[in-house]
């Protein structure tokens, strides 16, 4: 399928070893966790006190949700009191009260988890996948390059989240496919998402916030 042409920095402008932000995985099956386990926290995690018990509260809830402790994702970024809870109002619109099913929507931010090896989404998005109909199967098929697991519905959610993260863009016929798959708001919804656990991919790393403990 032929894709806009975009100018990129060519392998030989980075220094020796260091992945692009745009590079899929080293090898297929494999997850790049750029989320380093032993890295320190830039942000250490809200207390009550400065949470507020309104944050406190949402935390210890969504950590009843995916059996870990308070995930650090909502402990960290509710340090940001107003703009947090504009955040999370926004993505709570895409998930898990969006118009695609939950189980696409999962696949999405799961495939865009291991395209940007984040190790924090792959690990919270795969607890609740498994809440909406995610697979063993489907887990292993996120992580190959392209894979006949997927129905044709899926394959062009699939497709399209690779090329928006490594194109920032869909050529005509890639839009033609997704459009004769989704309804209007359902496109509108999908490039949010996909654009959104990207940024969120981002921040989790750049804050070296590590996968939440179980409880």
């Amino acid at each position: 399928m032929a894709r806009l042409s975009r100018t990129r920095p060519r392998p030989a402008d980075r220094p020796r070893g260091e992945r692009g932000t745009h590079d899929p995985p080293a090898k297929e099956g494999d997850l790049v966790s750029t989320d380093a386990k032993s890295a320190v926290a830039r942000i250490s995690p809200g207390t009550l006190k400065e949470l507020g018990a309104p944050a406190f509260a949402m935390s210890r809830i969504a950590g009843k949700v995916t059996g870990t402790k308070p995930p650090a994702i909502f402990t960290t970024l509710g340090r940001a009191k107003g703009l947090y809870w504009g955040w999370l109002h926004f993505a709570a619109r895409l998930m898990p009260f969006g118009s695609l099913p939950r189980r696409e929507s999962e696949l999405v931010i799961l495939r865009v988890a291991n395209r940007r090896g984040s190790a924090y989404e792959w690990a919270h998005h795969r607890r609740l996948g498994v809440r909406v109909g995610v697979t063993a199967a489907d887990i292993d098929a996120l992580q190959q390059n392209s894979s006949p697991h997927w129905n044709e519905r899926e394959a062009v959610l699939i497709d399209s989240a690779d090329t928006l993260l490594a194109e920032r863009d869909l050529d005509d016929a890639q839009w033609s496919r997704l459009r004769a798959t989704l309804t209007e708001r359902e496109c509108v919804e999908f490039l949010l998402l996909v654009g959104h656990y990207d940024m969120l991919a981002t921040t989790l790393h750049t804050l070296r916030i590590s996968p939440d403990p179980k409880a």
